[in-house]
This record gives C-alpha cells, structure tokens and sequence, in this order.
C-alpha cells in the first residue's frame, strides 16, 4: 500500500477525531455556560430579595432554603448540612460518642421528662428514672424550653459537673449532681443465647466500630457452642458500607466479594471483597430483617443470601440501594451526594424507587415490574431486583389493635410502668416476667377515667356511611338501625381491654422490664412474644429445611418476581447512608 492510500485512510480518522474532540469541547463549554448562568440568576434573584423585600430576613435560612429545594428534587439522602447542624450530623451518621448523662428526654405537656435511661452511664448510676421529671439543669428551669434547648444544657465536656432538680411523682424535688461521662451508643444492643441454644446479636446501625462490636459478640457465643447464630437487622436503617463489608467477613470466605458500587464517574465505582480468615463460616446463620432494614443492612443481608450462606427471615425490606459520599464545602459545612449505585454479588441492585423518573408532579414511582430482573444466587435460586431483599421465609407483620395503639400514644402504658416501678423495689427478671390476671386487672383499673379514645375500622365505616346517606339525604331512612349498630359497636369496644389482652400484656410487660434492666431489659421480655425469632430458631433446627431452602428445592425456595407485587411495603422513617 502506498503513502497515498495510506493518506486517504488517515484523513477520516483524523477528521472523526477532531469533530469528536469538537463536540466534547463545545458540550463542555456549554455545561460551563448552563452553569454560571443558573449561579448568576440564583445570584440575582437572592440580592433583589435581600434588598427589597418588605421584612427583614434570615439571609443564612433563606440560601440554606433555596439549596434544600433544589437537593430535594433529586434524593432524600442527597442534602447539605450547614456548620450550625455538623455536630448533630456526626453524630447521627459517623460516630456514637458525645459528652452527656446517659439519657433521654421528652416534652408533653411543656414539661421535658426521662423517656429511656442507659445502662452503665451516670444517669443509670445516680438511680435517675425513666417518667422522672425534669425541672431543672444547674438551676435553669427548664420551663418553656424545647427538647433540642434541654438536650444542650445536658451534653457538654466529659468530666464537667452537671446539676438537675428532678420530680418523682409527688414527692419532694430530688437533686442530683451528676458527672458527664463520654456516651457511646452500641451498635450491638444485645446479644445472648436464645432457646434451641443459638446465639443472638441485635445490631441497631453500622455506625464506627459496629463490626468490631459484631466480632466481640460472636466470640462471647462461640464459647457457648451455639448450634447457629441469628443475626437480627430488623429496622436497622444502615451506615457505613465498609462495616458491612466486615460483617459480612465474619461469615464468609476470604477473597470474595461482597457488593460493588458503580456510579456516573468511574473514579467512583469500586468492588469490596472479604480480605480476612472468617470467625464462623460453618455454623447456620439466619438474618432477621423487616421493612425498615435499610441500605447497609440489604448489603449484608443481600450478600449472605446470594452466597447462600444465610436464611433471611422477616419481611421485605425497604429497597434502598444508593451510596453517599460527602464533600466538605466552605466555613465548615458539607454536602452529601448520592454517588452511585451498590450491587451484591449475584449482580443485582436492590434500589426500588426510581428518583430519575419522576412524575409531572414530581411524586417518585417504584421500578416499574417490566425492569425488574431475574439474577441467580451461587447455588442457583433465583432472586430479583429493584424491590429490597425478599426474605426466604416470608412472616406477615401483624398490627396492634387500635386500642394498643391508643395506650401506647396516650403514654399510659408508659405512666403504668413508671407508677409499676416505683412502687416495686425488688428486682424484675425479664425474661421470666409474666404479668398475672390480678395485675392485669390492677392496669384496668389505673385506666378508669383516663382518655384513651380511638376509632375502630368499624366505627370509621360507619361514620363514613352516615357521611354519605346525609348527603344523599337518606340518613332518616337507616338512622334507626344506624344508632342501633352504633350503640352494639360501643358495648362492644368495652371489651376490647379483654379481647386483646395478649398483645396489650406483651407491650406492657416490655415497658415494666425497661424499669428494671433498661433497653436489655426489653429485649428479653420480648423473646417469647417474637415470631420471626421463633423462626429463626425453628429453621436451624430443622436440618433438612434448612438445606433445601439454601438448594432453592422444595417449597423453601425464596419467593421472586410473580409475588412482589404481594409484599407489604412500608416506609422507614429514618434513612441512613452508606
């Protein structure tokens, strides 16, 4: 071939390659010209604001305002924390430490009581109680003061001396003098041996250390020869990724990975293996998780199912399969963006809803059914996309009645515990805790004259019937067997007390066990009432289930695409990141 052959092939790659480099250039340019204009109109409009409007204004809340709307157009978990909110941000995301009491606090009725009481901490140790009243802090009174005001006076430097005026009941103002110690919240909240002889670990948040502290459990039941672990997420709303990644670890083989992320820009995709010797990779391991286990805990969840070395038990969970990374920006405030998008090992992204394609008004919709996919764990099962974890053994979360409900919200099972303590100096055990019907009779009777009121799902049809037949002007016709039904539906919510008992008794006796032995204390007054519990320790004990749900035979095989759309879904109220 000669050089002018040679000539007439060069020419269009040179020429494809200018227009090539033309067209990144001018794209380029015009990003940047999209981008100073939008920044010179935001400008603009804040000045003339700023200048002109009728009132003062809070200039600070104002941009903070105009950023908040323009984030949440994308994501929940896309947002920007101001320096005035870092300390709350750390704390909620990153760390668990800070200085304070060892306690927490509530307002009702303009007055901030003790709602929880944490073992080990000061508070716990100068016998301070939850329902206790707060009156003061280093005699500021605390009337008229918020949460937020309240819950600052109480932190503040380890080893500073903190007053409070306490009130118990009627009795004389109570004053203690406590010393602030470092707080630091557990991410393992409990951990224990359960019936069949298995070992327990509730994990609340993959917050720093979380896996070390998942590490030092297992140890501690290992030396019990447990049968299997159950490792329970349930309404964890996640944390850190790479915790996850350890936790999962402690389970699993060396060299295998756990979940890999993959984002618009490269430099954000990455892949995260185990990379040491597991704790345990034989004993059977069931991970308990419901609809508000979240992000990190879909990770390990997720993984521990398409590696099938785990049974998932509980409900669906809630579908969030998106990573942030922060950025610092300037006078100490960050912003935090969703970066990309995880999958765990059998390929699969379990991000249900689809911020990218919004409705007109702006409402966000699921991934629609037709992009859901179909991907193979190590063993074969199938599983899917775009709709959480979809637990191998599928157990339907039951509902409190209303008139629980009710008692709950109106702070009378709280009240009857608090009244239940103080009057009860000998220790409870928890786990042996069983109120008698004498008891339960004592709490109906606390209950004469209080307001709990509430609408059963009956009485709501009926109104809306009344509603309806006035407007159609029929009411007169049916108000006489209208008062009738109204009247049997009264007579007969007297008896709720009775009719659901059990369940009443059950929330009960968790908050009377709080009294005593604290968060731990509910935990265990809980494991007899806890169905995915006994589950969990009823499939390990079950060998041959146990194996067929990890084949994928049999009738144990995980439930897939033809019944997500069957699934309760509900909506966590919190949302961590990664």
């Amino acid at each position: 071939m000669d050089k002018r052959m040679i000539s007439r092939f060069r020419k269009p790659v040179l020429y494809t390659g200018l227009l090539a480099l033309a067209v990144s250039v001018w794209s380029f340019q015009d990003d940047l010209f999209q981008i100073s204009k939008n920044l010179d109109v935001f400008a603009s409009v804040y000045k003339e604001v700023n200048i002109n409007y009728v009132d003062d204004i809070n200039s600070a809340k104002l941009v903070k305002t105009g950023v908040d709307a323009m984030l949440d157009g994308l994501d929940p978990y896309t947002e920007f924390v101001p320096e005035s909110e870092i300390e709350d941000y750390k704390l909620h995301y990153v760390s668990t430490q800070y200085g304070g009491i060892g306690a927490s606090i509530f307002l009702r009725d303009k007055k901030i009581f003790i709602s929880d009481v944490f073992a080990g901490f000061p508070a716990q140790k100068a016998d301070i109680r939850q329902g206790d009243q707060m009156v003061k802090i280093n005699d500021i009174s605390l009337a008229g003061k918020t949460n937020d005001q309240v819950s600052q006076l109480l932190k503040g430097s380890k080893g500073a001396v903190v007053k409070l005026t306490m009130q118990r009941g009627t009795d004389a103002p109570i004053i203690k003098s406590l010393i602030r110690d470092e707080i630091k919240q557990p991410n393992v909240v409990y951990s224990g041996m359960v019936s069949g002889n298995m070992g327990y670990i509730k994990l609340n948040k993959f917050l720093e250390n979380s896996a070390n502290e998942v590490t030092t459990a297992l140890v501690a039941l290992k030396k019990n020869n447990p049968n299997g672990i159950i490792l329970d997420l349930r309404s964890n709303g996640g944390g850190i990724l790479q915790e996850a990644v350890k936790i999962v670890n402690l389970f699993v083989r060396k060299d295998v990975q756990v979940v890999s992320q993959k984002g618009k820009i490269k430099e954000k995709n990455f892949s995260y293996s185990t990379v040491s010797t597991p704790l345990e990779p034989n004993l059977p391991l069931v991970v308990l998780v419901n609809s508000r286990s979240a992000s990190a805990s879909e990770i390990v969840a997720g993984a521990l199912q398409d590696l099938d070395r785990a049974i998932i038990i509980g409900q669906r969970s809630y579908g969030k399969g998106l990573v942030q990374q922060t950025f610092n920006l300037p006078y100490n405030s960050l912003v935090k963006v969703t970066v990309a998008k995880y999958y765990v090992p059998s390929g699969r992204c379990v991000q249900e809803l689809d911020y990218a394609h919004r409705k007109d008004d702006g409402s966000v919709i699921k991934v629609a059914d037709s992009a859901i996919h179909e991907f193979k764990t190590k063993n074969g099962r199938s599983v899917y996309d775009g709709s959480g974890i979809y637990p191998d053994i599928f157990i339907k979360q039951e509902r409190f009645a209303n008139i629980t409900q009710a008692l709950v919200s109106k702070l009378l099972i709280f009240d009857y515990a608090t009244r239940y303590r103080n009057t009860h100096a000998d220790p409870v055990d928890p786990k042996a805790l069983s109120l008698t019907d004498e008891e339960y009779n004592d709490f109906i009777k606390y209950l004469d004259g209080k307001n709990y009121t509430y609408s059963t799902v009956s009485e709501k049809m009926l109104n809306s019937l009344k509603t309806e037949a006035t407007k159609e002007k029929q009411f007169s016709e049916i108000q006489t067997e209208y008062d009738a039904l109204k009247a049997k539906m009264a007579a007969s919510k007297k008896n709720d007390l009775q009719l659901h008992k059990a369940e009443i008794k059950q929330v009960l006796e968790n908050e009377i066990a709080s009294r005593f032995a604290y968060e731990k204390g509910r935990y265990e007054a809980n494991f007899k009432y806890d169905k995915e519990l006994a589950e969990a320790v009823k499939t390990m004990q079950d060998k041959t289930q146990l194996a067929a749900i990890l084949k994928g035979v049999g009738d144990f095989k995980t439930i897939g695409k033809p019944v997500l759309a069957m699934a309760g879904k509900k909506v966590a109220d919190k949302d961590d990141d990664d």
